[in-house]
């Protein structure tokens, strides 16, 4: 009686383990993703657990949190749930092309100061010294790159231009994570 009841027990035991482990890899396969979209491409992606800043609309605080779930219409946070019609301006980091245009001028200005004291001691043989159409032209590319990399967009509204929305795996915007995390305690 008691040898039965142990192998009915390890029977049991070994059929739940399987369909933990088989329930497992289909939550691993199906995560969803929050992305914010400029016509059709992707501008900033979100996966649950990664950290999102935003502002409601009629508010001045901006909210942070992390995404604990996704829905079609709304992120579920640590704290609350936000329907994305009720999201005033999501905050991120991130660059325009002014910003790479500064950034190019920034380091120009820099490689042609330093081109050219390293033409007048090295190749030509004089001491170091300022050269004055050089000097100008660096520190115009320079002041002029400046502002342009520092002065960032720090957040973006949604509107007809920038959509919020939720995809998963089979869509045109889903994209695999590239940290290979899965939490087994958030829901898919």
């Amino acid at each position: 009686m008691i040898v039965v009841e142990l192998s009915v027990r390890r029977w049991i035991n070994r059929a739940l383990l399987l369909m933990m482990l088989l329930s497992a890899s289909v939550v691993a396969q199906a995560q969803k993703q929050l992305v914010l979209l400029k016509h059709e491409s992707v501008i900033l992606r979100l996966y649950p657990g990664d950290d999102i800043a935003y502002r409601l609309k009629g508010s001045r605080k901006i909210e942070r949190s992390y995404v604990n779930n996704l829905y079609d219409t709304a992120i579920i946070t640590a704290y609350d749930t936000v329907p994305f019609y009720k999201i005033d301006k999501i905050y991120f980091r991130h660059s325009t092309f002014s910003n790479r245009v500064g950034s190019l001028f920034l380091a120009g200005g820099i490689a042609l100061f330093l081109i050219d004291q390293i033409n007048n001691s090295w190749v030509q043989g004089k001491k170091t010294s300022l050269d004055g159409g050089v000097s100008r032209a660096s520190v115009g590319l320079i002041g002029a790159g400046l502002p342009m990399v520092l002065i960032r967009k720090k957040g973006q509204r949604p509107n007809f231009k920038y959509k919020l929305m939720m995809v998963q795996k089979g869509s045109f915007f889903y994209k695999e994570n590239p940290k290979g995390f899965s939490s087994p305690y958030i829901p898919e």
